[in-house]
């Protein structure tokens, strides 16, 4: 029988029969500030779960390794069960968001080389960054699983920015989070939608991604809906 294991920001995580797998609902809501804010948006959560599967698809076809099994339905996923490393792991190419806040500077100046940020996964404490040293002192990781890890947020970086432009989106920033199997492999976990990283239009820097939200500028459920619209023009879901 299956059991609710976790309801989150925007996905529950449901037991399964087989006990290394889980059911993935995604929901039809939005937050911000670390979920101080709350929305509801009608078919968010089939948008975020398509657009997720095409990119893990994408990721999987080019040697990724994945908790990703299958999509179930338009809003359900199933996927590897996995020990999550409480990392966020975010890869920068454009000034932007948070970046630009902190150090002062104009959203869209372009970045000489991508920025690498790591943050402790806690909502409690609004996700404080995190180094190397403490992510190991702490027991969290090991410098050699860091830089396993890194090296994956790499090569995603270099596929995602190549598919992104071919649908004629910018990746400005995206955030990967990271899980043990059972047998003890890391594997990219989570989802990949525009929750979790930020996407421009390619010529008129247009934000499709949660931003919409965030900053009251567009539907947030249409923006989602163009996004997977580009990316099923330039890949398609394989079974």
């Amino acid at each position: 029988m299956e059991k609710l294991l976790y309801t989150g920001k925007a996905k529950q995580m449901w037991q399964t029969a087989d006990p290394e797998v889980l059911r993935v609902v995604y929901m039809d809501q939005a937050t911000a500030l670390n979920g101080k804010e709350k929305d509801h948006f009608a078919g968010k959560g089939k948008a975020a779960n398509n657009i997720s599967t095409l990119v893990f698809q994408y990721l999987i076809r080019h040697g990724i390794k994945t908790h990703f099994i299958k999509k179930l339905a338009d809003n359900e996923e199933l996927v590897k069960k996995c020990q999550m490393v409480p990392l966020e792991f975010v890869t920068r190419n454009v000034i932007a968001g948070h970046f630009a806040s902190r150090y002062g500077l104009e959203e869209g100046g372009s970045l000489t080389t991508p920025v690498e940020e790591t943050f402790f996964k806690s909502d409690q404490l609004d996700d404080p960054f995190i180094n190397e040293s403490a992510s190991i002192a702490l027991g969290i990781a090991t410098h050699q699983e860091l830089e396993q890890m890194w090296g994956v947020c790499r090569e995603v970086n270099t596929l995602l920015t190549h598919l992104f432009a071919q649908a004629g989106m910018r990746l400005v920033d995206f955030k990967l989070e990271f899980g043990h199997l059972s047998d003890g492999t890391i594997v990219l976990a989570d989802e990949f939608s525009p929750d979790n990283c930020r996407l421009w239009d390619l010529k008129t820097n247009a934000h499709l991604d949660k931003d919409v939200y965030r900053r009251d500028l567009a539907d947030l459920t249409t923006t989602y809906d163009e996004v997977l619209t580009r990316l099923q023009a330039v890949v398609t879901e394989e079974d």
